[in-house]
């Protein structure tokens, strides 16, 4: 009965015993060291380069691939590309043309700039090279575009000792939007787009057009995964915003703006893929008292570059 008894009296016999890692545990790990030792933090990179270039060592940079070259076809998209000054290797003019307006500026437009190589071939070569488009005598050749890489936009960023303001498209396949994404975030004081490799707009004569010269500042990375690299933004201490119509937080309210960030934007039909909307920290919605659905991506980029370059200020 005695035995029982003490069973039933809640005492504990002997315990084994932390070794004081309890006690350890609770003393902490000190004080949190100051930005510029943190590593992954905008001010530790940017106190990074500013080493690098006391040092007189240029930063490291990779490549993200060339693209393709392209194929600028017919009088008047020729001089346009030559106005906007979409990059050119080759101006091709056909033998024995009948030269009007537009021809006289394009050769002097060329002439110009200076760089590109004036080549005179027959029709039937300008039928070939085209596959027989109408090409009117003029054809212009634009060399693949050089694509930086994802990391290059952060560090250039940190470079200049300013948080990264990056803008990556997921599912856009528009030259045009591209152009005027590049447009947008040049002006807002951005540091460079990210695009993915497949499925994709490209750096194309369409999009340097609708970038209206941006693109020759503004640089375009393209990212084998997009959504490794914007895990690698995140571990290098980005925030990564994703633009959603049913977006948890009004574009508005977001205080992260203000600080380093990647607004990621999807297609106008689809929206963001859903592996790039998980990997998203925050999702915020535009709001539209008017009621439309969506807005293309070159508007949408704008609207919440204007507001992180507002929160900069």
């Amino acid at each position: 009965m005695a035995a029982n008894n003490r069973r039933m009296s809640g005492k504990k016999g002997a315990q084994v015993g932390s070794g004081g890692k309890r006690r350890r545990g609770l003393e902490g790990k000190g004080p949190t060291p100051p930005a510029e030792m943190r590593k992954g933090h905008a001010k530790q990179r940017a106190a990074a380069a500013k080493s690098r270039r006391a040092q007189g060592r240029p930063p490291q940079r990779r490549a993200g691939g060339k693209g393709t070259s392209e194929l600028v076809v017919g009088r008047n998209p020729v001089v346009e590309a030559l106005r906007e000054g979409v990059p050119a290797s080759t101006l091709y003019v056909q033998q024995f043309i009948d030269s009007d307006e537009r021809v006289r500026e394009a050769l002097q437009l060329a002439a110009e700039r200076g760089g590109i190589n004036l080549m005179e071939a027959p029709r039937p070569e300008l039928d070939r090279m085209t596959n027989g488009l109408n090409h009117q005598g003029l054809v212009l050749q634009v060399p693949p575009y050089e694509y930086a890489h994802p990391e290059d936009l952060a560090d250039a960023a940190a470079d200049e000792g300013e948080d990264p303001l990056i803008v990556a498209l997921d599912g856009v396949t528009d030259p045009r939007n591209l152009g005027a994404v590049v447009r947008s975030v040049s002006a807002f004081g951005g540091h460079g787009v990210v695009v993915p490799e497949r499925r994709a707009a490209g750096m194309t004569a369409g999009a340097w057009k609708t970038s209206a010269g941006a693109a020759a500042r503004t640089p375009v990375a393209r990212a084998t995964n997009l959504t490794r690299a914007l895990e690698a933004y995140k571990k290098a201490g980005v925030v990564v915003v994703g633009l959603a119509a049913d977006g948890e937080v009004e574009v508005g309210e977001l205080d992260a703006l203000g600080g380093p960030v990647v607004i990621v934007v999807g297609s106008e039909g689809k929206g963001l893929s859903r592996l790039v909307g998980e990997t998203c920290d925050h999702r915020v919605r535009i709001p539209m008292p008017g009621g439309a659905e969506s807005l293309n991506a070159g508007v949408a980029a704008g609207i919440v570059l204007y507001e992180a370059a507002r929160r900069r200020a």
